[in-house]
């Protein structure tokens, strides 16, 4: 393999500008021929990108402090600090700007690849916010695969309700949007997130941060402190600084650190937490990266996740937004790192694989002094939170991808014998859903089965997220103490609670079976067999009739069907063209055939899994 690592030469045209930067930002001209070493950032329109700028300042202080040719420097050419750009989560759910979150995870990778690549960075450090960003971040940290280490910007501190003292979110502004007292809902908006730092509940944000620091490329104890903790910017800056160069010393990369066990670690992790449903799209996309392109075969198979998650795997974490706390209150009471010692000394995880601070998994966990599970915030493993993990996958007529996902950590009610039956009732689109939320909400009735489709990433395209309408139905339902389901090819925030289902697939407009569903069919969750049916769709004769109903309506469309949203951007065209399926990420890949840089074989270590507290339920797969 060539070097990703670019180095100047000595021709004068493209030394004249490195010349000019090294004496703008007041580094060594002299320096400029060596391999390159810098910080880049994460950016958008929300207040989870707010702190970013003062750490990665932060850091390219420390690191111009390093960077020199005397004794002990680091003999380096520093470049400036690069930013990506992304969307709102919070602010877009429920808009049709949504579509464009989850594309920009890819627009991050994207623009990380070309400045990594173009540049030949040796070594990076990276600060992430809010929720995609941060996965697009590790890919192309992945990709590019030169000594590199990520730090979370941090989660935002809860809101206070002033008149009931009720913590806040922004799950609860969400929750409220459907109350008859406009006064009330601007109340709540008002103090729901003060501050800056992302999402604080264990929502995809501090699902993923946990998973990155789990999986090797954050030191744990960085993962949970908020975002205007003055650690940050002071001791955890030179902390950085250090740790690369350490990394580039020992010549440790990314993908000697993100392993099959490590992403397995990680995924049994976001479990345990109780973590968003986005884990399953974004862990085959960190997989895919680290070179092995199908995270179900490689990594861990739908049979087997299900299995963890159902026998062996518990929920430790009372957190929002299924529970009551959040990431800060996680961090009081010790850090993930409290939750990683609890896994490790269960037998849940590997503790040999490698990290980022150049030690493995359990000497991090034990050179941090990890305080023990507080049992009130964060369980312990033998008498944990909730006895199954937050998880489920499912199969069935509905889902032949082994696609469709269930937070089951958030489910609230609804089901009898751990089975849901419900009645359908199909909406075009998710503004189709909000109209009539807002317009007649006493229609929904108990075990009414919700289904949203030709909202996934090549029908919205871009797969947005169902926060908005998720959110008015958990209220509903709360208020009038009735369950009503809801599933869709779309995906869901980490904050959404009740029983919901996506990245049902194939998604409706690659004509997967969620396209045939007709108002009032059955429809069954079965999680003793983990797997979703409609009834109707059983009989043959009924799935033909339908299948061909659907196809001619594509093709007298042009072949789009046209209950699709609009591709009317460029961004948006690639994504309808070349989104593949949430089981391989729901990444952009030309033609839809997943791009593996450097394939590599998912080598199994001689670590066995095993929950020593439930020894009857242990099973090798």
């Amino acid at each position: 393999m060539k070097s990703p690592t670019v180095l100047i030469d000595r021709h004068p045209g493209r030394s004249t500008q490195t010349i000019g930067i090294a004496r703008a930002i007041g580094t060594d001209p002299d320096l400029i021929h060596e391999p390159s070493i810098g910080v880049v950032g994460t950016k958008g329109d929300s207040q989870c990108y707010l702190g970013v700028m003062a750490k990665v300042e932060a850091i390219h202080d420390k690191l111009k402090s390093r960077v020199g040719a005397g004794q002990g420097q680091l003999k380096l050419r520093l470049v400036q600090p690069e930013y990506t750009i992304a969307t709102s989560d919070g602010i877009r759910n429920g808009t049709r700007e949504m579509r464009y979150s989850l594309i920009g995870r890819e627009v991050t990778n994207d623009a990380l690849c070309e400045h990594l690549s173009a540049t030949g960075l040796l070594g990076t450090i990276a600060v992430v916010a809010c929720d995609k960003p941060p996965v697009g971040t590790l890919s192309a940290l992945l990709e590019h695969n030169r000594p590199s280490i990520i730090m979370s910007d941090g989660p935002i501190h809860p809101g206070k309700d002033p008149k009931t003292g009720e913590a806040l979110d922004i799950v609860s502004a969400y929750q409220v949007a459907g109350h008859p007292d406009a006064e009330y809902r601007h109340h709540i908006a008002c103090h729901a997130c003060p501050g800056i730092g992302s999402c604080g509940g264990m929502f995809t944000y501090n699902t993923m941060q946990t998973f990155i620091g789990v999986v090797g490329m954050e030191p744990l104890h960085m993962v949970a402190p908020p975002s205007d903790d003055p650690r940050r910017t002071n001791q955890f800056a030179g902390e950085l600084v250090d740790l690369l160069a350490n990394l580039i010393d020992k010549d440790l990369k990314p993908r000697d650190i993100v392993v099959r066990d490590s992403i397995r670690n990680a995924v049994i992790v976001a479990m345990s937490i109780g973590g968003s449903t986005n884990v399953t799209l974004h862990a085959p996309e960190i997989a895919r990266a680290a070179g092995y392109g199908d995270f179900w075969k490689d990594i861990m198979t739908p049979e087997e996740f299900n299995y963890l998650s159902q026998h062996i795997v518990p929920v430790l974490t009372d957190a929002r937004p299924y529970g009551k706390y959040s990431m800060v209150d996680i961090d009081a009471v010790g850090g993930v790192q409290v939750i990683v010692r609890e896994l490790l000394e269960a037998g849940l995880l590997n503790g040999d694989v490698l990290t980022c601070t150049g030690e493995t998994l359990a000497r991090q966990v034990e050179r941090l002094g990890s305080k023990k599970a507080d049992g009130k915030v964060v369980y312990t493993v033998d008498k944990p939170y909730k006895p199954t993990g937050g998880l489920r996958v499912l199969g069935g007529n509905l889902s032949p991808d082994f696609s469709a996902i269930l937070k089951l950590a958030g489910v609230e009610g609804g089901l009898e014998n751990n089975t849901f039956r419900g009645k359908a009732r199909v909406f075009e689109g998710e503004q189709a859903l909000l109209d009539a939320l807002d317009r007649h909400p006493e229609k929904f009735q108990n075990h009414d089965m919700v289904i949203v489709r030709y909202e996934g990433p090549s029908g919205a395209p871009g797969m947005p997220e169902m926060l908005d309408p998720t959110s008015r139905i958990t209220t509903l339902c709360r208020e009038r103490g009735i369950t009503v389901g809801l599933m869709t090819d779309a995906r869901f925030s980490g904050g959404s609670v009740g029983l919901v289902i996506g990245h049902v697939g194939p998604e409706a407009a690659l004509g997967g079976p969620i396209a045939f569903i007709e108002d009032g069919d059955e429809i069954v969750a079965d999680l003793n067999t983990n797997e979703l049916t409609c009834t109707a769709l059983t009989d043959p004769a009924t799935l033909a009739k339908r299948k061909a109903a659907w196809e001619k309506v594509v093709a007298d469309n042009g072949g789009i069907h046209p209950n699709c949203g609009a591709a009317d951007t460029r961004l948006l065209h690639r994504a309808r063209a070349t989104a593949v399926p949430a089981t391989r990420g729901g990444g952009l890949h030309p033609n839809r055939e997943v791009w593996v840089r450097e394939p590599r074989k998912a080598e199994r270590s001689t670590f066995v899994l095993k929950n020593k507290h439930r020894p009857q339920a242990n099973k090798t797969f």
